[in-house]
């Protein structure tokens, strides 16, 4: 009898429940902990005195370690059986977040963030396994539901519970707001959580191209957030681009002649599956990255406290939440790529509403512009996922289940540093245009300085020093009005991408639904 016959002998039919409820505490967890920073991120660079490109690697860091992996979670699931896999996991995530909580040093925080990141990989698709194994196949579209509220519940509530945290404590306390479900969820998997198998057999590994996908990804990343600080013609950043293009061309040749392939890149062969995977990518980059740059804005340029700007993003987050399953619904009805490129046609078109934003545009408007994007994202993802999934032949379905949110998780990484590092190159460049213009001939700067000037001799400042403030505070205006221009471009950046996301959405011609299989 396997471990699962036993604890349905054991609780009875109430156990299906409590192993999702257990899978979905997990999956809380990570969900709260990859969006709850975000609104610590401007806290976390005036504390340690650190720039946004590298505060971004809280973000970045912790998504490519959950897409590398994401992809090492059945082999551990397979090695370490269900219970081991899960509770092991939870602990190194507890511990990673004490250590991130209470570092001194922002590389500290940073490691955390990545130990993080891959053990939220290693859980999020056990929930997956846990209720294709415990629900009949007419009860799991049922399971899927209830676990979706973990899935849903952290992005929406997370940036709002780490907001308040944030003012009334600090910035620490945003680490360790997962942890009291996390103990909760290890305390129901030892009773809920079937263990390993006696008679399974362990797979072997492939650490070969895990270790090649780890260098591909960290020498690329590390290349895009350093590219603008040492320039783009240095040795350092021509190196690492070039090492992270070997090393991805070798881990693709690497996987497509390995037996036990860590992911299954020949599926990508397929023009169907590429083109979904291809728009998986941009999704992820578009939930990230809008989920990066929307609070660093408010927070930075509008002067919005970190409480105010997560609750700028729980309408957006409960509102993606609701089109969820009625997007579901019309996914089994209507072709797949209809409702993907529409959902990609909302959110760009809310990405190019929020590059107009700008110091004196309204909550309410910023707001309803970003619940827009996230209706497109929540419309477009039940179809892209079941769309992508149906041009494969059945017995490719669990690889291409990996592979596509390998894509997303992948884009939502990638995503993020290149959105940071835009920003840096936009800001830069445009206060660099401003401060061009204030010269001595300006009349509106000079007039602005005499003001400053006056006010300062009223407060009674030394004239040496009245003239070195005043230029001080024309500097730090300059470099304001740069940083606003710098987000302006950023959000444009993200328009652009998904309005090339159309192009392999409607690619999609043999993900259709149900009722209109021939269209």
């Amino acid at each position: 009898m396997s471990g699962i016959d036993q604890l349905f002998d054991r609780y009875g039919p109430a156990y299906k429940w409590l192993s999702t409820l257990t899978v979905m505490l997990g999956t809380l967890s990570m969900t709260l902990a990859a969006t709850i920073v975000n609104v610590a991120i401007p806290d976390i660079m005036g504390n340690f005195g650190i720039a946004q490109t590298k505060a971004q690697w809280l973000s970045t860091g912790f998504l490519a370690a959950m897409a590398s992996f994401m992809l090492l979670s059945s082999w551990v699931l397979e090695s370490f059986g269900m219970k081991a896999a899960y509770i092991g996991a939870m602990v190194i995530f507890i511990l990673a977040a004490a250590i991130g909580g209470m570092s001194v040093h922002e590389d500290m925080v940073i490691v955390s963030r990545v130990v993080q990141g891959a053990m939220a990989g290693i859980i999020q698709p056990l929930a997956m396994t846990v209720i294709f194994r415990v629900f009949p196949s007419d009860q799991r579209g049922l399971g899927m539901g209830v676990y979706g509220l973990g899935v849903i519940l952290g992005p929406a509530v997370g940036p709002a519970l780490g907001g308040f945290l944030v003012d009334l404590m600090s910035w620490r306390a945003v680490f360790f707001l997962p942890l009291p479900a996390c103990l909760v969820g290890i305390v129901l998997a030892l009773f809920f959580a079937p263990d390993r198998e006696s008679d399974s057999v362990r797979s072997p590994f492939d650490w070969g191209g895990f270790l090649l996908l780890c260098i591909a990804l960290s020498a690329l990343l590390w290349t895009l957030s350093n590219g603008q600080r040492l320039g783009w013609t240095s040795f350092s950043i021509v190196g690492g681009g070039a090492l992270a293009l070997a090393a991805a061309v070798v881990f693709i040749a690497w996987e497509w002649r390995s037996d036990k392939a860590l992911l299954a890149v020949r599926i990508f062969a397929n023009p169907g599956f590429a083109a979904g995977s291809l728009v998986a990518f941009c999704y992820g980059a578009g939930l990230f990255g809008s989920t990066y740059l929307v609070p660093l804005f408010v927070q930075e340029i509008q002067g919005f406290t970190a409480t105010a700007s997560g609750l700028l993003l729980m309408p957006a987050g409960l509102a993606m939440g609701f089109i969820f399953p009625i997007a579901g619904k019309m996914s089994d009805l209507y072709p797949a790529r209809i409702l993907i490129a529409s959902g990609v046609m909302l959110f760009a078109w809310s990405c190019w509403e929020l590059a107009k934003v700008d110091v004196s545009t309204l909550p309410w408007v910023l707001g309803g512009w970003v619940l827009v994007g996230r209706l497109g994202l929540g419309l477009g993802m039940p179809s892209l996922s079941t769309g992508s999934l149906k041009v494969l032949p059945d017995h490719l379905l669990s690889q291409g289940a990996g592979a596509n949110n390998f894509a997303r998780q992948l884009g939502g990484a990638v995503g993020v540093n290149v959105l940071a590092v835009v920003l840096e190159w936009r800001s830069s460049f445009h206060a660099a245009a401003i401060a061009s213009t204030q010269t001595s001939g300006n009349v509106v700067t000079s007039q602005w300085l005499t003001a400053i000037e006056n006010g300062y001799q009223v407060v009674g400042l030394s004239p040496e020093l009245v003239g070195m403030f005043a230029r001080y505070q024309l500097g730090e205006l300059v470099w304001f009005q740069g940083y606003e221009s710098g987000f302006r471009d950023s959000f444009l950046v993200l328009a652009l991408i998904f309005g090339f996301a159309l192009l392999p959405a409607w690619l999609m011609k043999g993900a259709s639904g149900s009722r209109y299989q021939n269209c």
